[in-house]
């Protein structure tokens, strides 16, 4: 289902996070992914909560452009549409979706939407938690 099985850093190298990825399995690389997803989208409700100059606005867009880069090019990239059948199609719609609601919150600052997309992800983020403590 997962395509970062096969080259675990690859789709975590092309979000840019570089340090320490060469010694995680590939399980915990994909944990990171959705952690540093969660993170950017509390960083950009942050911001948009307290919007008073450009530069808020900016940090705002450039957190949700990090989550979206994270979403887009990390867990919806290492997605094996292949070997992951229907499961992977309907993970790849759902983040698509995350992405296009990310993209509405953004531009009509609407910090409800934000929440709506770190419960999503925290869901997955639960449900890969678990995946990985089966023996």
């Amino acid at each position: 289902m997962f395509a970062a099985m096969h080259n675990p850093m690859a789709a975590y190298r092309k979000v840019g996070i570089e340090t320490g990825i060469e010694t995680v399995d590939p399980h915990q690389l994909v944990l990171m992914l959705f952690e540093g997803a969660l993170l950017s989208v509390a960083s950009a409700s942050l911001h948009m909560q307290r919007i008073e100059n450009a530069a808020d606005v900016a940090r705002k867009g450039e957190a949700i452009s990090k989550a979206i880069n994270i979403i887009e090019n990390g867990l919806k990239a290492s997605l094996d549409l292949e070997a992951g059948g229907d499961l992977a199609a309907k993970l790849a719609a759902l983040y698509d979706y995350m992405v296009s609601r990310l993209l509405h919150a953004n531009l009509h600052d609407q910090p409800a939407v934000l929440d709506e997309i770190s419960h999503l992800l925290s869901e997955l983020k639960g449900a890969w938690e678990k995946i990985g403590s089966q023996p």
